[in-house]
């Protein structure tokens, strides 16, 4: 289980794959633990029915107030963050296609890393995208966590693109370091033809 390591805690193993970036993880098991709280300190004082669905016109279903409605949010947060979490760990654990012998054959299926390093920036990516997540279903709680509800049809449509903006930003970190490693990796430019 040892190996050099880097500065977020994550390393080379010796016997192949990267250890888990646990500082990666870090900020989202945070937010988890955030949202239970506050949930758990807000739950007795909301109203009996709680917004349940938020669109671009507002809030437009409510359901009644019970653990499995208001913490709903929290629920979806962890069972993201584990599948996130997992996704890191297959991502480290996988041989990256640098790393593979020239008989052995790859499936079409499998997008593999390039190598161990885009592994690494890979895992650290999903992993701050389930932070993301967690930033997301913040914002989404501040409406459906209010003590004072908001009216049928109130215009929340500013609240609705700042809930969607870190997942966006997210992916979209995700998609380009990808991208980019894909391309030849950060740094190197790709070949003009000319």
């Amino acid at each position: 289980m040892g190996g050099d390591r880097d500065k977020d805690g994550a390393g080379q193993r010796s016997g192949g794959g990267a250890d888990f970036p646990w500082l990666w993880l870090a900020p989202g098991l945070l937010m988890l633990v955030g949202l239970l709280v506050w949930g758990v300190v807000v739950y007795p004082d909301l109203p009996e029915r709680v917004p349940q669905h938020i669109g671009s016109d507002g809030v437009d279903r409510y359901g009644d107030k019970s653990v499995g409605t208001v913490f709903l949010p929290v629920f979806v947060h962890a069972g993201a963050l584990a599948l996130l979490a997992g996704s890191a760990y297959a991502t480290l654990r996988i041989t990256p296609a640098g790393e593979l012998r020239p008989e052995q054959r790859t499936s079409s299926l499998v997008n593999r890393p390039k190598d161990r390093a885009s592994a690494r920036r890979t895992a650290r990516l999903v992993l701050l995208l389930g932070f993301c997540l967690g930033l997301t279903l913040a914002v989404t709680c501040t409406v459906m966590w209010s003590t004072t509800p908001p009216k049928q049809g109130e215009e929340l449509t500013g609240k609705l693109v700042l809930a969607l903006l870190p997942v966006a930003l997210g992916t979209l970190a995700l998609v380009v370091t990808a991208l980019r490693d894909r391309a030849g990796g950060p740094g190197r430019r790709r070949p003009t033809g000319g």
